[in-house]
C-alpha cells in the first residue's frame, strides 16, 4: 500500500462533470488500497474572475482581503469533489487550508508555507477517509488567510507529499507531460520520459506552465518523486527525479519562452557604490521579483541600469522605480511590456561548450535582435521583442535538434 498525492488543475475540475472524472481516477487509486490524498485548483478562469472582482473594488488590491477574496474558489472544488467521491461509495473528507492545517508566513498573494501539520491528515486516512485538500491557501500564525501565488496548488501537492513522506506526488493536468517545447507553438515538440529537478526548476521559472516553480523547489530539497500526468487520458507522463548521467548526454533538453514580462531602464545612473540597492530596495518592500538585471559599463560616472518584472508587477514598479529615479538624480525611466524571454535548459550544457553561440547565432540568422542575455549553468535566457517569441523558439527547437528522438527517451 502506498501513500500517493494527487493534483488537479483548474482545467481538470472545470465543471462537474469533469470533476466527476477526477472521482473516477481518484476511486481507482483507492481500490488498489492505496491511500490517498487530492489537492485541487479552482475551477478554470474562477481565480482570474475573483482577482479581477478585487481589483474592481481597489486599485492595488494586494493584501488580506485580496487573499480572503481569491481563496474561496478552491472551496467550491474540495467540496464537490469530495461529493462526488462519496457518491461512488468512498469515505472523504474536503479540508481547507487552515484546516490542515498548512502555515504559512504573511506574505498575502506570494505566501510560502512554512510548516505543515500532517496530525489530522493521518487521523482521517487510518479512518478510510480520502482526503480533498484545497490547494493555493494556507494560513498564517495570526490566523488570516493567506494564499501562495499563480500555481500555488502544485506548490501545496508536493509539500504536502514531502510533509506526508508519500511514496509520489501525481500532478495531473491538460497536458500529458513535459515537452521539450510547447506543442501548440512547435509542433514537432517530445513529451520527455524524465527530466532533472535542475532542468524542470530552471524550466518553471522561465515560462514552462507545467508545473510551478517552487513547487520543483520543495521536490528537489525533499526528494520527491514527481509524475506529471494527463486528466483526460491514461498515457504514461514524465517522472521529475534526481539527475542521472543521462541527462548530460542531450545538451538541451527544452525550449521555454514567457510573455509575462515587462521591461524598466533607469538611464544615466550615477555609478556610485549603494545606488542599487537604493533603486530595488523599495521593489523588494513591496514584494516585487526582478528576475534579468543587467547593468552598462559606466562612462563619465554614469551608468544605465535595465530589469525586467512580471507584468502584473509592471505598474507598481514603474511608480516606485520613477520615484527612486528622481531621488538618485537619474536622467530618465524608460519602459518596454512588448518583449518576451526565450530560454533554452539542459542539464547537458555544463559539460558541452558552444551551447550560446549556437543560440545567437540561429536567432541573428532571422533577424531576432537580442536585447538582454542571462546565464546559469544549465540555461540561457534572451529577452526578444514578444513579435519574435513563437519564430525564436521553433528556431531554437530545430538548432538544438530537438525534433529528434534521443536518449532521454530510452530512459526510465
Amino acid at each position: 500500500m502506498a501513500l500517493i498525492v494527487q493534483k488537479y488543475g483548474g482545467t481538470s475540475v472545470g465543471n462537474v462533470e469533469r470533476i466527476k472524472n477526477v472521482a473516477q481516477k481518484v476511486a481507482k487509486a483507492k481500490k488498489k488500497g492505496h491511500q490517498i490524498v487530492v489537492v485541487v485548483s479552482a475551477m478554470s478562469g474562477e481565480t482570474d474572475k475573483l482577482v479581477d472582482l478585487t481589483h474592481q473594488a481597489k486599485e492595488f488590491p494586494i493584501g488580506r482581503e485580496h487573499d480572503v477574496v481569491v481563496s474561496t474558489g478552491e472551496q467550491v472544488t474540495i467540496g464537490l469533489l469530495a461529493l462526488a467521491l462519496q457518491e461512488l461509495g468512498f469515505k472523504a473528507k474536503s479540508l481547507l487550508g487552515h484546516q490542515v492545517p498548512i502555515i504559512t508566513d504573511s506574505s498575502f498573494s506570494k505566501a510560502r508555507i512554512e510548516r505543515i501539520d500532517t496530525d489530522k491528515i493521518f487521523s482521517e486516512l487510518k479512518k478510510g477517509f480520502i482526503i480533498v485538500a484545497a490547494g493555493f491557501q494556507g494560513v498564517d500564525e495570526k490566523g488570516n488567510i493567506t494564499t501562495l501565488g499563480r500555481g500555488g496548488s502544485d506548490t501545496t501537492a508536493v509539500a504536502l507529499a514531502a510533509a506526508l513522506k508519500a511514496d509520489v506526488c501525481e500532478i495531473y493536468t491538460d497536458v500529458e507531460g513535459i515537452y521539450t517545447t510547447d506543442p501548440n507553438i512547435c509542433p514537432d515538440a517530445r513529451k520527455l520520459k524524465k527530466t532533472s529537478y535542475d532542468e524542470m526548476l530552471e524550466m518553471a521559472s522561465l515560462g514552462a506552465k507545467v508545473l510551478q516553480t517552487r513547487s520543483v523547489e520543495f521536490a528537489k530539497k525533499y526528494n520527491v518523486p514527481v509524475m506529471v500526468k494527463s486528466s483526460f487520458t491514461d498515457t504514461d507522463g514524465t517522472l521529475v527525479t534526481k539527475e542521472d548521467r543521462d541527462m548530460e548526454k542531450v545538451v538541451v533538453s527544452g525550449i521555454t519562452y514567457n510573455k509575462d514580462e515587462a521591461k524598466i531602464s533607469v538611464i544615466r545612473v550615477p555609478d556610485m557604490p549603494g545606488i542599487a540597492a537604493k533603486l530595488f530596495a523599495p521593489l523588494t518592500k513591496a514584494n516585487i521579483n526582478v528576475d534579468m538585471i543587467v547593468q552598462n559599463i559606466s562612462h563619465d560616472g554614469f551608468t544605465d541600469l535595465t530589469f525586467t518584472v512580471s507584468k502584473a508587477d509592471f505598474k507598481k514598479a514603474l511608480q516606485l522605480v520613477q520615484k527612486t529615479a528622481k531621488e538618485i538624480k537619474a536622467k530618465d525611466v524608460l519602459s518596454d511590456i512588448n518583449v518576451a524571454k526565450v530560454s533554452i535548459v539542459g542539464a547537458g550544457m555544463r559539460s558541452h561548450a558552444g551551447v550560446a553561440s549556437k543560440t545567437f547565432e540561429a536567432l541573428a540568422k532571422e533577424g531576432i535582435n537580442i536585447q538582454m542575455i542571462s546565464t546559469s549553468e544549465i540555461k540561457i535566457s534572451c529577452v526578444v521583442d514578444v513579435k519574435y517569441t513563437e519564430l525564436a523558439v521553433r528556431v531554437l527547437h530545430k538548432a538544438f535538434g530537438l525534433d529528434k528522438e534521443d536518449v532521454r527517451d530510452e530512459r526510465g
